[in-house]
Protein backbone atom coordinates (compact mmCIF):
# COMPACT_ATOMS: atom_id res chain seq x y z
CA UNK A 1 0.00 0.00 0.00
CA UNK A 2 2.86 2.40 0.74
CA UNK A 3 4.09 1.97 -2.85
CA UNK A 4 0.74 2.86 -4.37
CA UNK A 5 1.19 6.68 -4.30
CA UNK A 6 4.69 6.63 -5.85
CA UNK A 7 3.45 4.19 -8.48
CA UNK A 8 0.51 6.43 -9.38
CA UNK A 9 2.82 9.45 -9.54
CA UNK A 10 5.21 7.57 -11.82
CA UNK A 11 2.35 6.53 -14.11
CA UNK A 12 1.13 10.13 -14.34
CA UNK A 13 4.63 11.31 -15.26
CA UNK A 14 4.90 8.49 -17.78
CA UNK A 15 1.67 9.55 -19.49
CA UNK A 16 2.66 13.24 -19.55
CA UNK A 17 6.04 12.47 -21.11
CA UNK A 18 4.68 10.01 -23.63
CA UNK A 19 2.06 12.40 -25.04
CA UNK A 20 3.32 14.39 -28.00
CA UNK A 21 1.72 17.84 -27.92
CA UNK A 22 3.40 19.14 -31.08
CA UNK A 23 1.12 19.79 -34.00
CA UNK A 24 3.91 20.33 -36.52
CA UNK A 25 2.38 23.52 -37.90
CA UNK A 26 4.80 26.29 -38.71
CA UNK A 27 3.87 29.75 -37.47
CA UNK A 28 6.21 32.28 -39.13
CA UNK A 29 6.70 35.66 -37.51
CA UNK A 30 8.72 38.49 -39.07
CA UNK A 31 10.16 40.77 -36.44
CA UNK A 32 9.55 44.48 -36.86
CA UNK A 33 12.05 47.05 -35.61
CA UNK A 34 10.77 49.22 -32.78
CA UNK A 35 11.47 52.97 -32.71
CA UNK A 36 14.75 52.28 -30.93
CA UNK A 37 15.93 49.99 -33.77
CA UNK A 38 15.63 46.73 -31.82
CA UNK A 39 13.79 43.72 -33.23
CA UNK A 40 11.57 42.41 -30.43
CA UNK A 41 9.90 38.99 -30.41
CA UNK A 42 7.89 37.18 -27.73
CA UNK A 43 8.17 33.39 -27.64
CA UNK A 44 6.04 31.09 -25.50
CA UNK A 45 7.01 27.49 -24.85
CA UNK A 46 4.43 24.92 -23.87
CA UNK A 47 3.55 21.28 -24.24
CA UNK A 48 6.24 20.43 -26.80
CA UNK A 49 5.82 23.61 -28.86
CA UNK A 50 7.19 27.10 -29.34
CA UNK A 51 4.90 29.89 -30.49
CA UNK A 52 5.95 31.26 -32.90
CA UNK A 53 8.17 28.47 -34.19
CA UNK A 54 9.58 30.28 -37.24
CA UNK A 55 11.06 33.70 -36.53
CA UNK A 56 12.49 35.97 -39.21
CA UNK A 57 14.95 38.71 -38.19
CA UNK A 58 17.37 40.96 -40.06
CA UNK A 59 21.12 40.54 -39.87
CA UNK A 60 23.27 43.09 -37.96
CA UNK A 61 20.25 44.53 -36.12
CA UNK A 62 19.88 43.88 -32.37
CA UNK A 63 17.28 41.28 -31.36
CA UNK A 64 15.49 41.02 -28.06
CA UNK A 65 13.69 37.75 -27.36
CA UNK A 66 11.18 37.77 -24.53
CA UNK A 67 10.79 34.10 -23.63
CA UNK A 68 8.52 32.38 -21.15
CA UNK A 69 6.76 29.12 -20.44
CA UNK A 70 2.99 28.86 -20.72
CA UNK A 71 1.68 28.87 -17.14
CA UNK A 72 -0.67 25.91 -17.68
CA UNK A 73 2.22 23.53 -18.37
CA UNK A 74 4.27 22.31 -15.42
CA UNK A 75 6.99 20.50 -17.35
CA UNK A 76 10.40 22.20 -17.38
CA UNK A 77 11.39 23.70 -20.73
CA UNK A 78 14.28 25.68 -22.13
CA UNK A 79 15.34 27.41 -25.32
CA UNK A 80 18.65 26.62 -26.98
CA UNK A 81 20.15 28.25 -30.07
CA UNK A 82 23.73 27.23 -30.81
CA UNK A 83 25.07 29.28 -33.73
CA UNK A 84 28.23 31.02 -32.50
CA UNK A 85 29.28 31.65 -36.11
CA UNK A 86 26.21 33.92 -36.34
CA UNK A 87 26.75 35.59 -32.97
CA UNK A 88 24.04 33.51 -31.30
CA UNK A 89 24.74 31.23 -28.33
CA UNK A 90 21.69 30.80 -26.11
CA UNK A 91 20.77 28.20 -23.50
CA UNK A 92 18.10 29.48 -21.14
CA UNK A 93 15.55 27.77 -18.90
CA UNK A 94 11.99 28.96 -19.33
CA UNK A 95 9.76 30.01 -16.48
CA UNK A 96 6.33 31.58 -16.30
CA UNK A 97 8.07 34.91 -15.67
CA UNK A 98 9.38 36.38 -18.96
CA UNK A 99 13.16 36.48 -19.50
CA UNK A 100 14.87 38.85 -21.92
CA UNK A 101 17.61 37.47 -24.20
CA UNK A 102 19.59 39.95 -26.33
CA UNK A 103 21.89 39.29 -29.26
CA UNK A 104 22.80 40.70 -32.65
CA UNK A 105 22.92 38.15 -35.49
CA UNK A 106 26.01 38.68 -37.67
CA UNK A 107 25.39 36.07 -40.39
CA UNK A 108 22.38 35.22 -42.52
CA UNK A 109 21.00 31.69 -42.45
CA UNK A 110 18.51 29.41 -40.76
CA UNK A 111 19.29 28.36 -37.21
CA UNK A 112 17.38 25.77 -35.20
CA UNK A 113 16.13 26.57 -31.72
CA UNK A 114 14.86 23.81 -29.47
CA UNK A 115 14.15 22.54 -25.97
CA UNK A 116 16.93 20.28 -24.70
CA UNK A 117 14.97 18.85 -21.76
CA UNK A 118 14.52 15.09 -21.47
CA UNK A 119 13.07 12.82 -18.81
CA UNK A 120 14.87 9.56 -18.09
CA UNK A 121 14.75 7.23 -21.10
CA UNK A 122 11.88 9.02 -22.89
CA UNK A 123 12.20 11.07 -26.06
CA UNK A 124 13.64 14.55 -25.64
CA UNK A 125 11.31 17.51 -25.95
CA UNK A 126 13.08 18.34 -29.22
CA UNK A 127 12.38 14.83 -30.50
CA UNK A 128 8.72 15.42 -29.66
CA UNK A 129 8.65 18.48 -31.91
CA UNK A 130 9.67 21.30 -29.57
CA UNK A 131 11.88 23.14 -32.02
CA UNK A 132 11.72 26.01 -34.44
CA UNK A 133 13.72 28.08 -36.92
CA UNK A 134 15.37 31.44 -36.41
CA UNK A 135 15.85 32.77 -39.93
CA UNK A 136 18.30 35.64 -40.32
CA UNK A 137 17.87 37.62 -43.56
CA UNK A 138 19.43 40.72 -45.17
Amino acid sequence: MRYLKPLILFLIILVVYSVNGANGQEKPYKAVKDNDGIQRIEIVGGSYFFDPNHIIVEVNIPVELKVKKDAQYRLPHMIVIKAPEAGIDISESLSTEPKIIRFTPIKTGKYVFYCAKKFLFFKSHRDKGMEGILEVIK
